[in-house]
């Protein structure tokens, strides 16, 4: 019995070693397979890295996503820009030319006024006085002179009857040709009186935009201004009735460098009306639509510019006396420009150049150069002809030879050409 034991103690030591055993090779089978999982998976990504993909030769590059426009020849205008200060056509102080009480002011302050209209009342009474005064004048020196003249002639009769001395009727006619002076006189004095009183009438001098009202009625003025209103310093001052600017037309006032100006003063001398737009300050709404007027006659010395006026008809009030502006010349139009969108041009160590889609959809750099910008587009002066195709977007990523594939721009354009992008401007010029 008890040399049975140790055979039977033996037997369970046994079957757990085994029992190891089959655990400890299914363990390893399971490393090994993740290995080789992992091994691949690093191969996978490599080749990827390296531009390959299942299915392509080694070293192959898969195409480049890119998209693309058609080259095309089409009227292209050629625009100037500068930055410009709209000033109306006039501006007047309305000043008092007589001084009296203000009784009323009579206009809409920031409204349109028209010429000869009534704008403040003076007290009209002082001057009707002075009016009526003259008048009596008048009459007086009439009936003085008469009587001088019923007396001459009464005179030359008797000294025709040689019944008076040539003295006295000299002296009657000296007394005759010294009244009619006077009467000139006082007609004189009852014209500036009838003037004077005309003048408590303050019209409007030109037609315009008039300003807040600077003075209220019941103030003193003097041909001076208005006297009465009160400055921050608590003294008193001048001004006028009221301030008007003719802004319909109004001028918007510019300057080019003098590189640009030999072409519009050109034009402008020989007659031609270039057409000017005024755009606001970011550049999005068009204000107006005018024409050159003029050019000055000498160039500023300090900047190199020369000044230019053009003429608006500012039908809506859209442009304000001192107001900044955008100002766009058209100078003229290229009748068959050969254009792309502006994001195909590169500029780099080459020079300029575009990418230009050939045979088999491979790229190829052609250097280029460049003319006027309109909008979005740039004209293409030499080394591309109508019809070929160029690269919009991904030129970074390219090398001569690449194989691309073109695809839709963001946002489903697809594959633009010059046309839409002019249509896209609306005007817009650079």
């Amino acid at each position: 019995m008890n040399r049975l034991r140790p055979a039977a103690a033996a037997r369970p030591r046994s079957a757990s070693t085994l029992r190891h055993w089959t655990w400890g090779a299914l363990g390893a089978a399971l490393l090994v397979c993740a290995a080789l999982g992992m091994t691949l998976t690093t191969h996978r990504a490599q080749a990827q890295m390296r531009g390959g993909a299942p299915g392509m030769a080694k070293g192959q590059m898969p195409p480049q996503p890119v998209t693309a426009a058609v080259a095309r020849a089409q009227p292209l205008p050629v625009w100037l820009t500068a930055l410009g200060t709209v000033t109306p056509r006039s501006y007047v102080n309305v000043m008092p030319r007589v001084s009296g009480l203000l009784q009323s002011v009579d206009y809409k302050q920031g409204q349109m006024v028209r010429a000869g209209q009534l704008l403040a009342q003076i007290d009209p009474r002082p001057f009707r006085i002075a009016v009526e005064q003259a008048q009596a004048q008048v009459e007086q020196t009439q009936a003085q002179l008469a009587g001088a003249q019923s007396d001459l002639q009464r005179y030359e009769t008797l000294l025709a009857q040689d019944s008076i001395s040539a003295q006295q009727v000299s002296d009657q006619r000296a007394t005759v040709a010294q009244l009619k002076a006077t009467l000139d006189a006082n007609k004189a004095a009852l014209d500036n009186a009838r003037l004077q009183l005309s003048w408590t009438r303050i019209t409007a001098p030109v037609s315009g935009l008039v300003g807040l009202r600077p003075v209220d009625a019941g103030n003193m003025v003097t041909t001076s201004g208005a006297v009465g209103t009160s400055t921050s310093s608590g003294s008193s001052s001048a001004s006028p009735v009221a301030t008007i600017a003719q802004v319909q037309p109004v001028d918007v006032i510019f300057a080019l460098p003098q590189q640009q100006i030999a072409e519009v003063v050109s034009q402008l001398m020989a007659g031609r009306q270039l057409k000017t737009e005024a755009w606001d300050a970011r550049n999005t709404e068009l204000l107006a639509t005018g024409r050159l007027l003029a050019a000055d006659n000498q160039i500023n010395a300090a900047t190199g510019t020369l000044n230019f006026r053009a003429e608006f008809a500012n039908p809506r009030l859209t442009l304000f006396p001192n107001q900044f502006v955008n100002v766009r010349l058209l100078v003229r139009t290229i009748a068959d420009a050969v254009v792309v969108p502006t994001t195909a041009v590169a500029v780099g160590a080459p020079g300029t150049y575009v990418y230009v889609i050939g045979a088999g959809d491979r790229v190829s750099m052609r250097v280029v150069k460049t003319g006027v910008a309109y909008g979005n587009l740039t004209q293409i002066v030499s080394g591309l002809q109508p019809g070929e195709r160029v690269v919009t977007d991904g030129l970074d990523r390219l090398r001569d030879g690449r194989e691309v594939k073109v695809v839709p721009a963001a946002g489903g354009a697809g594959q633009g050409t010059p046309g839409a992008h002019t249509r896209a401007a609306a005007g817009g010029a650079r």
